[in-house]
């Protein structure tokens, strides 16, 4: 029994590399994650940089679920691939550019470059879900490289939104992405075409289908991952037409509340919550996997 504690506490001591490399990050990344930390949560970022804010249950969760894969990490032999300094150097050069996009995508480059350097490809793939959870939550120009192709469905979210709309009598006019009501127009901005919540639904989907080890099963994860889609875009068309009719009928509190303030949190929070009970309707009722069987004896 003694040595079976030994062992379980020697599970978590680090070597001294371990600590110098953590101390080291430390002291770069961490002034680094509290302004995303302080922007996300006091919205004082930028607009682009607000789509990675599902980067504040990511991070922790890629933390953990790294911590929890060092008997793995330990049990692999040490190995240095050339392609791991490299990353490390690059990473470098991005941190001392002073550029904030670019010390923010050192981050992912860091973190690769060091598993590749102490564990070769063999590291780097035992901790790619946890360095993918990290590269998916760094804030980038990735939103804004995307919104000028997405006209097509800021155009879709106003017809079905308005349609909404009149089926409850609300007097609507649609045109392209604007809606009237009450002679009231209202924008569905590219901010507004749900690519926030469809990140953050994906995301969290990801994360889901890890923990729950849905990954196994083909047909759950297409099904899944195709229901977090209509989930994303369904709620974004409701929020919509939600915020034209308080716009219309010049309810300012309802839109402030639902818009700018935490009602738009509580909305999202709402969204991502019913994946949890779409992959729980998944797992129970869907197979594993779809068997065709073709009887040789039958002939035609």
């Amino acid at each position: 029994m003694a040595l079976s504690a030994f062992s379980r506490k020697k599970q978590f001591l680090l070597t001294p590399l371990s600590m110098a490399l953590l101390g080291l990050l430390t002291i770069m990344y961490v002034p680094l994650l509290w302004h995303w930390v302080d922007g996300w949560l006091t919205k004082s970022i930028s607009i682009q940089h607000e789509y990675f804010s599902h980067g504040l249950i990511g991070i922790p969760f890629a933390a953990y679920t790294a911590w929890s894969l060092r008997p793995r990490w330990r049990a692999l032999s040490d190995q240095l691939h050339p392609a791991g300094l490299g990353l490390v150097s690059l990473a470098s050069a991005l941190y001392l550019s002073h550029l904030p996009d670019w010390i923010n995508i050192s981050l992912p480059l860091m973190l690769a470059g060091i598993g590749l350097t102490l564990k070769g490809w063999p590291g780097l793939k035992l901790m790619g879900f946890p360095l993918a959870l990290v590269a998916l939550a760094t804030p980038s120009q990735l939103p804004y490289l995307i919104e000028p192709y997405i006209l097509p469905l800021q155009h879709f979210i106003a017809i079905v939104a308005g349609f909404i709309l009149k089926q409850g009598g609300i007097d609507v006019v649609v045109d392209q992405i604007y809606l009237r009501v009450n002679d009231q127009l209202v924008e569905v901005a590219p901010h507004c075409a749900g690519l926030k919540i469809l990140f953050t639904s994906l995301y969290v989907a990801l994360m889901l289908i890890y923990w729950n080890e849905v990954w196994r099963s083909r047909l759950h994860t297409s099904i899944f991952l195709t229901a977090t889609v209509a989930i994303s875009v369904v709620g974004n068309i409701i929020r919509n037409a939600l915020l034209s009719y308080f716009h219309g009928t010049l309810n300012e509190a309802a839109f402030y509340w639902l818009h700018d303030d935490w009602g738009g949190d509580v909305y999202s929070a709402c969204l991502l919550l019913s994946l949890i009970l779409v992959l729980w309707l998944i797992q129970k009722y869907v197979p594993q996997s779809l068997s065709f069987r073709v009887n040789p004896d039958v002939s035609v």
